[in-house]
């Protein structure tokens, strides 16, 4: 009870044109080429594309120079060093009050009273 022999097929060809008509196949098989051969030409330019953009890739990763590697520490002149973390977070913290008292009024009374 697998597939359908000669017979059968036969039989659901001839229920289709007694139920669609002679005039209407013809029709329908063309545009169900339309419709093929549209999907078709689809998804061979969606396949271009991806193998365009893998080349692309490809491409760029090949002319992509390596970087020198950056200098050793030893190279780099002490006159420049980096203050220290705790230098840092006290020059911070500094500046931080100093825009906490600008960004505040002076402290002036609402009500007054004669």
């Amino acid at each position: 009870m697998g597939s359908l022999g000669p017979t059968e097929l036969i039989i659901i060809g001839l229920i289709i044109i007694l139920l669609f008509g002679a005039k209407k196949l013809p029709d329908t098989a063309r545009a169900l080429g339309q419709s093929l051969r549209l999907f078709k030409k689809e998804t061979q330019k969606l396949r271009e594309e991806d193998d365009d953009k893998s080349t692309v890739v490809q491409a760029q990763a090949e002319t992509v120079t390596p970087q020198p590697a950056p200098a050793p520490p030893a190279q780099i002149p002490p006159a420049t060093a980096t203050p220290s973390v705790e230098d840092r977070l006290r020059q911070l913290e500094e500046e931080n009050a100093k825009l906490r008292a600008t960004s505040q009024p002076a402290a002036q009374p609402s009500d007054k009273k004669n």
